[in-house]
C-alpha cells in the first residue's frame, strides 16, 4: 500500500455497545475485526484516525433538548470513551465531533483533532486520498462520513465486515450500504484487503 490512505474507525465508543446509552445491536461485535485492520495499517505505517461523539451535556441532539436521541457520550464520561477492547495505537490521531449545541454533527468531517483542525485538512496535509471507514453506526455516523469522504473528492472505502447499524427500521442498514455505494464507496473485507495489497 502506497502513502496516502489512511484508516478511519467510527465512535466504537462504550455507549454506542452493548450496554450503553445508545447502544447499536451487537456494535461490539466490530471489536476483534477493527484491530486486525488496526494491525494491518500500523505494519504498514498509514495513519489511523478515530472519531468520536464528545458531546456537551446540553445539546439539541439530545432528545431533552427536542432532538433524536437519548443522552449519550457526554464529555470525559465512561460512556464517550473508547471500547476498551479496542487496540488503538498511541499515534492515532483522535477526532472530536458533535461539541456544538447546535448542531447534530455525524459526520467524522465536522470532527476536530487536538488542536482544532479539521479532518479534511488533516487528510489534505498527510496527501490522503484514499480512506478506509468502519465503525458504528452504519446508518447514521459511518453513512454521513463515507459520503462527506465522496462529496470531497476522495476515494472511499467501506469496510462491509466492521460496520453495525442502528436499524430503527429493519432496513436502514441495507439501505444505508446501498446508498454509499451507489454514491461510490465500494466495499471490501478485511480478507480481501489483506490478499490485495
Amino acid at each position: 500500500m502506497k502513502l496516502k490512505k489512511a484508516l478511519l474507525i467510527v465512535d466504537v465508543q462504550n455507549d454506542f455497545c452493548p450496554g450503553g446509552a445508545l447502544a447499536v445491536p451487537e456494535g461490539d461485535r466490530v471489536v476483534p475485526v477493527l484491530n486486525r485492520y488496526i494491525g494491518f495499517f500500523s505494519r504498514k505505517k498509514l495513519p489511523i484516525f478515530a472519531s468520536r461523539d464528545w458531546h456537551p451535556q446540553d445539546t439539541k441532539h439530545f432528545k431533552q433538548f427536542g432532538g433524536l436521541w437519548p443522552k449519550h457520550c457526554v464529555q470525559n464520561t465512561r460512556g464517550a470513551g473508547f471500547h476498551p477492547g479496542l487496540k488503538l495505537p498511541k499515534e492515532t490521531i483522535i477526532l472530536s465531533k458533535g461539541m456544538d449545541p447546535d448542531k447534530d454533527s455525524y459526520s467524522a468531517f465536522q470532527a476536530f483533532d487536538s488542536n482544532g483542525v479539521e479532518f479534511l485538512q488533516l487528510l489534505k496535509v498527510l496527501g490522503i486520498e484514499e480512506l478506509f471507514v468502519a465503525g458504528l453506526a452504519t446508518d447514521y455516523c459511518v453513512k454521513s462520513s463515507v459520503l462527506d469522504g465522496l462529496k470531497s473528492g476522495l476515494k472511499v472505502n467501506l469496510l462491509i465486515d466492521a460496520i453495525k447499524g442502528v436499524n430503527m427500521r429493519p432496513s436502514d442498514s441495507e439501505d444505508a450500504i446501498k446508498e454509499m455505494v451507489t454514491k461510490g464507496a465500494r466495499k471490501i473485507t478485511f480478507s480481501k484487503l489483506s490478499k490485495r495489497r
